[in-house]
């Protein structure tokens, strides 16, 4: 175990100031995320150095598809996370406490030694929630940068200002689940808050990290018109129409077995409302054989086509990150 930060001490309860949680725990309570734990009056990270989860996966899968395409992420997960959401997709680790599931021990050094010997370029914290063990990824990233290696997040923007605003300072790129428009939804089905989720999507944008959305569409939750022309105008209106949106299918997971996979009509009909809400990259997944391929906004152009998430650049000139027959820009990390 490795001592927490942003937390603090009276007597022997601790408050921890992560995320909106601000859990206060008696000596050997956990918090809402089961991985942090009040030892003795001390706040500690029960997961440092011991990932659930180590792969080497295509940057696409994050999904990622404006940051280095074609490039593979040494990825790392942990148990626990900071959300509920009763249809995740990995509960087996994100619902679990370390001491539920099997770990292997490596430590910062040894996971950047690893993707080192992978030759890859890009360390994935996902899988659960990277927040949850921000200590962890905060070392790594660390001793990543140092041998030029780049950082990204897939998170779900549960965490609070000040651990945000030095997140944003180690790594490059995330991947933002934004669940539903709708801090009711939130509260009820993931123990979470739009609002935060909402804060951290616009302070990355605003400290350079660069960003992509993913929106679950969930049937009978998530997936009416109305909410999703809302999330699209809040997209436009706060952080642009040049922020990748993916919309993804639900498969039934966990607590939602009963649910039916979304339609695929209903999945196609929220890309066109994102498109006349004027976004100009959307992008379907979980839907087999549907192009994910990336196009000029300007002239159509298809810049990069994508066939079972590997990429080949067409007309995109990544030197430039312009659409090669019209100019335009192509907002993106493209070398």
């Amino acid at each position: 175990m490795k001592e927490a930060r942003y937390y603090q001490k009276q007597n022997n309860q601790v408050t921890c100031y992560l995320c909106p949680h601000t859990c206060k725990l008696n000596p050997d309570e956990r918090g809402k995320c089961r991985v942090r734990k009040n030892v003795d009056g001390k706040l500690y990270s029960t997961v440092y150095g011991k990932p659930n989860a180590v792969h080497i996966d295509p940057i696409e899968k994050k999904p990622l598809y404006h940051f280095l395409p074609g490039q593979r992420a040494l990825s790392i997960g942990t148990a626990g996370c900071n959300h509920s959401c009763t249809f995740c997709q990995n509960w087996r680790m994100s619902q679990k406490n370390e001491e539920q599931i099997k770990s292997t021990s490596l430590s910062p050094e040894e996971i950047v030694e690893k993707a080192q010997q992978q030759n890859t370029d890009i360390i994935a914290y996902t899988y659960n929630e990277p927040t949850v063990f921000f200590e962890y990824m905060q070392n790594t990233a660390e001793k990543a940068r140092e041998k030029n290696i780049k950082n990204i997040a897939v998170t779900c923007g549960l965490i609070n200002q000040k651990p945000l605003e030095q997140l944003c300072g180690f790594i490059d790129a995330a991947n933002i689940d934004l669940k539903y428009f709708s801090d009711q939804l939130y509260r009820e089905i993931s123990g979470g808050y739009l609002k935060s989720v909402l804060n951290t999507i616009k302070t990355m944008k605003e400290e350079g990290v660069w960003i992509e959305i993913t929106n679950l569409l969930i049937p009978n939750l998530n997936d009416n018109e109305e909410m999703i022309r809302k999330m699209c105008d809040w997209i436009v209106e706060n952080i642009g129409e040049n922020v990748p949106l993916h919309l993804s299918r639900f498969h039934p997971a966990y607590k939602m077995k009963e649910k039916p996979p979304t339609p695929v009509e209903k999945v196609k009909k929220a890309k066109k409302i994102a498109i006349n809400r004027g976004i100009n990259y959307i992008y379907i997944g979980n839907i087999p054989g549907e192009a994910r391929n990336t196009e000029c906004p300007q002239c159509n152009a298809s810049l990069i086509e994508r066939r079972n998430l590997k990429p080949k650049l067409q007309n995109l000139n990544p030197e430039k990150g312009e659409c090669s027959q019209c100019g335009e820009k192509i907002l993106g990390v493209w070398k």
